[in-house]
């Protein structure tokens, strides 16, 4: 494991880099402007479980033979780009609904059915997105000494802790959209929102779509 300040510098950059805007956040911030913060943190749940999978995908190679695989690094590619976009054109002709009190909305998706699918859908948005998967070949390597004995435990532990490191950000993001909604014009132009919301995921899935492979061998 790295020196408590390279273990420091680890935690601050991971983050940073959950603060960052992407298709995670934005999946967060929308459920917990529709349904209540409740349904940002369980959004943010199916995300941190999805970015489990890339973690020990990664330590068992799974992540290194998309990193050095076109075919593979494409057919997940463009899974991941039809699951962004659809999600993003269902947001986009979604109906007007009138105005709601944000207590009725959490409770009309606090049932186990609407938490489920809002958890798999934060699930499935991280899994099918190979870009994630390199982030983590790319980034987690980096604090790994050379000489260590088994870099792949170093590597599970590392991605353990990263992705455990985000919870919290997670939560603010649902926290800080949750408080938004109780504001009266988010209320009033959430239709709008959810249009806004959907063109971003369309831009994500597009963007995804023509992501090149990585033309160099990643490894760790």
């Amino acid at each position: 494991m790295p020196d408590l300040p390279h273990l420091l510098a680890f935690i601050a950059a991971g983050w940073l880099l959950n603060l960052t805007p992407g298709p995670d956040v934005l999946y967060i911030v929308t459920n917990s402007l529709r349904s209540g913060v409740r349904a940002g943190i369980v959004a943010g749940l199916g995300i941190t479980a999805g970015c489990f999978v890339h973690i020990f995908a990664a330590a068992v190679g799974v992540g290194t033979l998309m990193a050095t695989s076109a075919a593979a690094f494409t057919v997940l590619k463009y899974i991941g780009a039809a699951y962004l976009l659809y999600l993003g054109v269902r947001m986009v002709l979604s109906r007007a609904a009138p105005p709601t009190d944000l207590g009725k909305a959490a409770a009309a998706v606090s049932g186990e059915r609407g938490l489920k699918a809002i958890f798999l859908g934060g699930f499935w948005t991280n899994v099918l997105n190979p870009k994630v998967a390199l982030f983590f070949l790319a980034f987690v390597p980096q604090f790994i000494a050379p000489g260590a004995d088994d870099k792949a435990l170093y590597f599970v532990l590392l991605g353990v802790l990263f992705n455990l490191n985000a919870i919290p950000v997670n939560v603010g993001w649902a926290l800080a959209a949750g408080w938004m909604a109780r504001r009266g014009a988010v209320q009033k132009g959430m239709h709008w929102l959810d249009r806004v919301a959907g063109v971003l995921f369309i831009g994500f899935g597009l963007k995804l779509a023509f992501t090149d492979a990585p033309a160099v061998r990643v490894g760790h």
